[in-house]
């Protein structure tokens, strides 16, 4: 049995945000129903309604398209709510009022709803009401300020880490509350900043700083060579190898493994810390990144190739471990996916593609609300669902 099975969610979420929250949900066995407007779905299907940044966010969910600016689209969310545990939006400021969907208005058809809010700034504050994607929550929660060259600018950060990051959050958050429902009875609200949530994983570049009395500063690849990045034999833009020799066991490690005794002087590397990155470099330009990191780790050193996004798909380490999976989608065929990264030893859930808008539109208003199919046509032909 998966680990949360017999949990139900409603999801209405978006791009990222929220959409990496319901998704985590769902890999551990949640039965997630995606709500989507019937004329695009959610807007980051893209033009093609099933992108690729849609299908790596939403695998394992089922999709009603349903028209909630309809008053009996509406009505038929408000009979769906009845038999969920769980209602996610993140939409922008002011969506779900003007929708008449808050928390006020669901509790009272399901008085024990976990109704969850993924907000830029949160619901409260002066920057409320301001919209919000990741890199701005990256930006407004420091993230920008600690990456980049020292002499250089602030610099966008790779990983969209304010999004995803803070949709990881809100779903410990809702598991935490469908614990304390199982044991009270009782629903909750919960919201949460993507700010605040992304502070999170600032919290080491922030020690040093006097609890806040300190600016942390940019330090690009490192401030001394035994935690930097080398260049590896090869011309991929990637060829590099990540090395922290961050203790003196491990620099001594370093050395001994590029057979440089001449450098284990704790006067020299103190002394002439500039030239010991070259030095080093000097045995890494002769191996490739593999080569150079399986010597080092294999010495005690923590080393790590500099991997491209494709090389995720390809290696052999992750495929041994069934991280990549591949898996058929009625749109793209056959699609390598990156699965759920913790490896639950008594749940285990399959990893399906993400759905097409509305594809289960019919089965869930059937099940749920026991609609016959001379009335799920009439809502088609009405325009509040889309086509079945």
């Amino acid at each position: 049995m998966a680990a949360l099975t017999g949990l139900r969610i409603l999801d209405m979420t978006q791009y990222e945000a929220g959409t990496s929250c319901t998704q985590a949900l769902a890999w551990l066995g949640a039965d997630v129903v995606k709500i989507e407007s019937p004329q695009r779905g959610d807007p980051g299907r893209g033009s093609t309604g099933s992108s690729e940044y849609f299908v790596l966010w939403n695998s394992n969910k089922r999709s009603v398209a349903l028209d909630l600016k309809t008053p009996t689209g509406r009505e038929i969310l408000l009979d769906l709510v009845r038999n969920f545990d769980v209602f996610v939006e993140n939409y922008g400021p002011g969506v779900v009022e003007k929708l008449h969907i808050d928390y006020e208005t669901l509790r009272a058809v399901k008085p024990d709803l976990i109704y969850a809010r993924v907000k830029g700034f949160g619901l409260s504050g002066p920057w409320s009401q301001y919209k919000c994607y990741d890199m701005v929550a990256q930006a407004v929660a420091g993230a920008f300020s600690i990456t980049g060259e020292s002499d250089g600018p602030p610099m966008r950060p790779g990983p969209t880490t304010g999004d995803a990051g803070t949709g990881v959050q809100m779903a410990l958050a809702i598991a935490a509350a469908y614990i304390q429902k199982l044991k009270t009875g009782e629903g909750q609200f919960i919201e949460i900043s993507m700010q605040e949530a992304m502070t999170y994983y600032l919290r080491t570049s922030m020690s040093g700083g006097q609890f806040g009395n300190q600016a942390a500063r940019r330090t690009g690849n490192g401030r001394w060579a035994g935690s930097t990045l080398y260049r590896c034999k090869g011309d991929d833009p990637n060829d590099y190898i990540w090395v922290m020799a961050v203790t003196p066991k491990m620099y001594r490690a370093l050395c001994t493994a590029i057979e440089r005794s001449d450098l284990l002087s704790d006067n020299y590397l103190s002394e002439n810390r500039h030239l010991v990155k070259h030095e080093v470099e000097k045995w890494t330009v002769q191996r490739d990144k593999y080569e150079a990191m399986e010597c080092l780790a294999q010495a005690g050193v923590p080393a790590g190739a500099v991997l491209s996004t494709k090389e995720l798909h390809e290696n052999p380490h992750l495929l041994s471990r069934g991280f990549v999976q591949e898996v058929e989608h009625p749109v793209h065929g056959t699609i390598k996916l990156l699965g759920l990264p913790a490896k639950l030893s008594a749940s285990e859930v399959p990893l399906k593609p993400a759905p097409l808008l509305g594809a289960h539109t019919a089965r869930v208003l059937q099940e749920e609300l026991s609609l016959t199919d001379s009335q799920l046509e009439k809502l088609v032909a009405d325009g509040v669902v889309g086509t079945l």
